[in-house]
């Protein structure tokens, strides 16, 4: 049984939406209060939980993830199975949000760690432009398949993020994915955060909120169709 999202309204007119993907066993809760403090008052944020599932790189025990994870090693096996499903499943959260009236490229797309792998991915192998993605302390899957694979526009911006001091995701998978990702697409910021561990900060936070600023303004004055938004969390 999917567990719903949690949803954390605009506190002015709906013109914008975010969609972020948490870490390995966490729940959509876990990003939500730092989110909401930081988006525009226009932007709808909408916090999915991962379906709970056996992890083969945690000795196959259950609990919310995105994809198996197989092992942290860049080059080692992937679940291209279980990364195309989860990534056609937020397609169908982007899907919904346009259907309700906002255009693809008022739509951010973020996570953290497995859920900014998943972010890159869904958002790179979409077919409408998105507004950007945030991608924090993560890495490219499928790596390999670009940019082959690569469907939507390669103008649309990225925001790639990693704490020097990362034990779990290193600091080189991140540079390494934003080295490849430039290669392709024309709009790929990586920032280094000094001292910060698989985590956040407050002034990474800073960053991702002046990110999505620069890509969908502070304004809620912008005419969109008549949004339907009326799902409770």
């Amino acid at each position: 049984m999917s567990i719903a999202p949690v949803i954390i309204e605009a506190t002015a007119k709906h013109t914008s939406t975010m969609i972020f993907m948490h870490g390995l066993g966490d729940t959509g809760h876990g990003w939500s209060s730092a989110l909401a403090s930081i988006r525009p008052p226009h932007m709808k944020v909408i916090c999915p939980t991962a379906p709970t599932q056996p992890v083969t790189l945690n000795a196959g025990f259950r609990m919310p993830s995105w994809f198996d994870l197989k092992t942290l090693d860049i080059g080692g096996a992937e679940d291209e199975d279980g990364i195309k499903s989860a990534a056609e499943n937020i397609k169908t959260m982007i899907a919904t949000e346009i259907s309700g009236g906002i255009p693809s490229n008022r739509i951010v797309v973020g996570g953290f760690s497995q859920g900014g792998a998943l972010a890159l991915y869904s958002a790179l192998t979409y077919d409408q432009p998105v507004a950007g993605v945030v991608a924090l302390s993560c890495w490219l899957p499928l790596h390999k398949q670009f940019p082959a694979s690569l469907t939507n526009s390669s103008d649309i911006p990225i925001f790639q993020a990693h704490g020097d001091y990362d034990p779990v995701v290193p600091l080189k998978f991140g540079q390494l994915s934003a080295s490849l990702l430039k290669t392709f697409m024309q709009n790929v910021t990586f920032k280094t955060y000094t001292g910060l561990s698989h985590s956040s900060s407050d002034e990474e936070m800073d960053d991702v909120k002046a990110a999505v600023a620069s890509w969908i303004g502070d304004s809620s004055d912008i005419p969109t169709r008549k949004a339907q938004c009326c799902q409770i969390s």
